[in-house]
């Protein structure tokens, strides 16, 4: 068994959807190494969040942002953790709705994605900073 953890950060992302799937293959090559396995993607943060879902149209990321923005509206007025912006405490929703992993399956040293299939980076705030993510890949 082989177990392989790393931390990256993420360059700033405006606010949506972010197709990262290279960005976390590019940073953990071990995966080439595993027949089976999986790989866990953790994202150390309350306001962002991760998914699974369509790497071809990026009119799909589009229509998320814009479902998640009518689903959890700015400046509700029942909010009141509002200290950070407008944009924070729908941020907090998002990202719990979303959710902060997610887990791949490796087969002969790849990600076994669906053709149609990309990990995303959901960034939720307007102005946010870098993003850090905690790979690990455990496999034989």
């Amino acid at each position: 068994m082989q177990l392989v953890q790393k931390e990256i950060r993420l360059q700033a992302c405006r606010r949506g959807f972010h197709l990262i799937t290279e960005q976390i293959i590019n940073a953990i090559p071990e995966i080439g190494t595993m027949d089976r396995g999986t790989l866990q993607v953790f994202i150390k943060h309350t306001s962002a969040s991760l998914t699974i879902n369509e790497n071809a149209d990026p009119t799909v990321r589009k229509d998320f942002e814009s479902h998640m923005n009518v689903m959890v509206p700015e400046n509700a007025p029942y909010y009141i953790h509002t200290y950070e912006g407008p944009d924070d405490m729908p941020a907090h929703i998002k990202a719990s709705l979303m959710g902060a992993s997610v887990q791949v399956p490796i087969s002969s040293g790849k990600l076994n994605l669906g053709i149609w299939q990309g990990v995303y980076l959901c960034e939720h705030r307007d102005h946010a900073s870098g993003r850090s993510l905690v790979l690990t890949a455990f496999g034989i």
